[in-house]
């Protein structure tokens, strides 16, 4: 018989430890988690970066551009990827991550 469970565990634990808060996933007693609004996530496809920055504001989501360069006329560039895809329910304060062409 092998000692894989006492090799694995503290492996294991860190990779939650790591993973959990990224996934938005609150390890505290029940007591302790606030409630969250959740909402549908918005569609931001074909629309501009401006006018995706600014539905993301009123709908409280945080916008992440994936593909960023320096320099970026939003007002010309337009979503064309997100995810989550419109019409997943997210908790406010998500981060929906874009790409623009």
């Amino acid at each position: 018989m092998t000692q894989a469970g006492g090799v694995a565990a503290p492996v294991g634990g860190q990779i939650f430890s790591e993973i959990l808060p990224y996934l938005e996933i609150n390890q505290g007693n029940e007591e302790e988690i606030e409630k969250i609004e959740e909402i549908e996530a918005p569609d931001l496809l074909e629309k501009t970066l401006e006018e995706a920055q600014k539905i993301a504001q009123e709908s409280e989501i945080e916008l992440v551009i994936e593909n960023q360069e320096e320099e970026i006329d939003t007002q010309i560039e337009v979503v064309k990827d997100q995810t989550p895809k419109a019409g997943i329910t997210i908790r406010k304060g998500s981060k929906i991550y874009i790409k623009y062409q």
